[in-house]
Parts: structure tokens; sequence; C-alpha cells
């Protein structure tokens, strides 16, 4: 048994804590909101977020960071990206040397351009992090319905350990070194899922949505090869794998939130219709960033960028996909 605290009580966070419960582990889990602990600890049940999954009466609920941290052998950092570094500061003064540290958010920070395991590691210098990623919605892996995630680590032996303490019979963990891959294939995949849903929202079909999928992931590998990751994570879980779930449920928010904006909203009335954090939004300008930085195309990407920050209207958008100048599919194939 581990002694492991969850901070970040939304749908992610309380998915895990069931399932590492499930696991015979010891959970704390932290919010910096009194309500929402109140909650978990009257109803046992995160009745916003999660609602009809049950909680053990011996799970700890607390807004007390020091608690939730102390003697832990993992901490799992589950809040949304926007509010990776800032939690990350405050969690500093109570890391041990050597602590592991597995994120599960999704992103990239626009100011810095960093992923969220190298804001974390810049932030508490001292832990080991690690990341826990793929097609895994909160909605089913608290239920219980069979999700494969893959953990990456700087060390094989780091990796196994937190593969040992989240593998299941409904979970199943594979692991890697390429924590750069699997962290840009996370985050960039829920841009493309905004461009998905906004193609559901101009009633398009699934030649569109089908595009999109692979002409998007085609943009995600270009970029994530071009900064050191590895082509094959980008074929893997945290990349095609995350993509596809991402475009094509419902459970999504960056899908749901491309509905909308495909049906006419705006990106802050999708938002707040959506009541929950797109972390694509987020991402979206960041990746444009990095496009320009590595001198890489990302024609899907800077379209869903025009669409939420410069009020560009999405049937114009694909249509703008569709006109580009004629290309080959894959440059390095030749020709008899």
């Amino acid at each position: 048994m581990a002694k492991i605290g969850i901070i970040g009580a939304g749908s992610w966070g309380i998915a895990l804590t069931v399932l590492l419960h499930n696991n015979g582990h010891q959970v704390t889990v932290w919010s910096a909101l009194e309500n929402e602990i109140t909650m978990l600890q009257t109803e046992r049940e995160h009745k916003d977020k999660l609602p009809g999954v049950k909680l053990a009466e011996d799970i700890i609920f607390t807004t007390d960071l020091e608690k939730a941290m102390a003697d832990k052998d993992i901490l799992v950092l589950a809040v949304p990206s926007p509010f990776t570094r800032s939690t990350a500061h405050s969690m500093k003064p109570f890391v041990k040397d050597g602590q592991i540290i597995v994120n599960v958010a999704k992103g990239i920070e626009e100011s810095t351009l960093f992923t969220l395991s190298q804001v974390i590691e810049e932030e508490i210098p001292n832990a080991d992090v690690t990341v826990l990623s793929g097609p895994s919605h909160a909605e089913e892996v608290g239920r219980g319905i069979p999700t494969t995630i893959v953990v990456g680590a700087k060390t094989q032996k780091t990796a196994e350990y937190v593969q040992n303490i989240f593998m299941s019979d409904v979970f199943r963990v594979y692991i890697s070194p390429d924590v750069l891959g699997i962290e840009l294939g996370a985050a960039l995949k829920n841009v493309v899922a905004l461009a998905a849903g906004m193609a559901d929202g101009l009633g398009y079909g699934d030649n569109t949505k089908a595009a999109l999928i692979t002409r998007g992931m085609t943009e995600i590998a270009r970029l994530g090869v071009t900064m050191g990751g590895k082509f094959e994570t980008f074929c893997g879980l945290s990349g095609i794998g995350d993509l596809i779930v991402t475009c094509a449920s419902m459970h999504s928010r960056n899908r749901r939130a491309g509905i909308l904006i495909g049906q006419g909203k705006t990106m802050e009335e999708a938002m707040e219709e959506v009541k929950m954090v797109v972390e694509g939004v987020y991402s979206a300008k960041a990746a444009m960033g990095l496009a320009k930085k590595y001198n890489v195309e990302l024609p899907i990407i800077e379209q869903v960028n025009e669409i939420l920050f410069h009020h560009k209207a999405a049937d114009e958008a694909v249509r703008d996909l569709m006109i580009r100048d004629k290309k080959i599919e894959h440059q390095d194939l030749p020709w008899n």
C-alpha cells in the first residue's frame, strides 16, 4: 500500500482517487475550495464534476496543502493547466528531495511555451516529475471502464514504480522515456479537438472529422518531432489514441466547446456553457508560439487560433483549409 496525495479535486483528480483507492492505496485529496471539500466530505461524491461516482469513507479530503502532501509516496498533480505553476509554487515548501510527482493535466504554458512538467520542474527542482496521459475520460475511469494509458518518466525505475501503483484489471499502464512527446501529444490534441467540434457544430460529417483527425495528427507529430519528441509516441496512446477519443466523445469538453463555436457562439460563451476549463483554448496560442519558434507549419491549429482570437467564421476557416496550395501527402515517399 502506498500513501498518495491527490492535488486537485476536479473530475480527473476524483476519478484517479477512486482508481487508486480501489488499488488498495491510502488516498488524501486536496482542493483550495472549501465548499468543494465540504461537499466531498459530506456527500462522498462530487456532484458537480463526477456525479454518481461514490467515494469511500476512508478517503481523506482537506484544504490543508501540507497535510495532503506530508509523508506521501506519490503526489498526483491534477489541477487544470492554467493553475499548474501557481499550485506547484505553493507545493514547493512541502516537497521532499526526490518526491515523485505525477502530472495528469494537459497543456502548454502560453507565456513560456513550457510543457507542464517543465513548469513543475522549474518551480520544484528537487522533485522527480513524471506524466500520465492517454485516452482516458474521467467519467469512464471513475466508473471502472477499461482504459489504457502511458506513464512517461526520466528513469525506467520511476516509470515502473508509478506503473505498479496505477495498474489494475481496468486500468492498463504502459511506460515510456519520451516525456516531451507524451506531453506535446496530450496538449495539442485538445486544439485539434476544438476543430473537430467546430466541424460538428457546422453540421459536417464523418469525412470531415476523419480528415481533421488524420491531418491534425500530422501537424502534432511534425511539431513534436522537430522539438525532440519521438515519432512512435505520436502513433501511440498519448498521440493518435488520445486524439481519437477527444475528437469523438461528448465527454470531451474541448469537442463540446468546439460544437458551440461552430454553432455561432463566441469562445467566451462556449467556455461559460461547458462550465469546465477548456484546455485547448489555453494551448492554442502556445501551439502557434511553438510553430513560430521551430518554423513548423500548423494550418489546422492556425485556423483554430483565427476563430478563437480573431473572430473568423468557422465555415470560412474550413474553406481556407480546403483551398490551400496542392500538396503531396508524404514528402518522404519516392516516386518510381
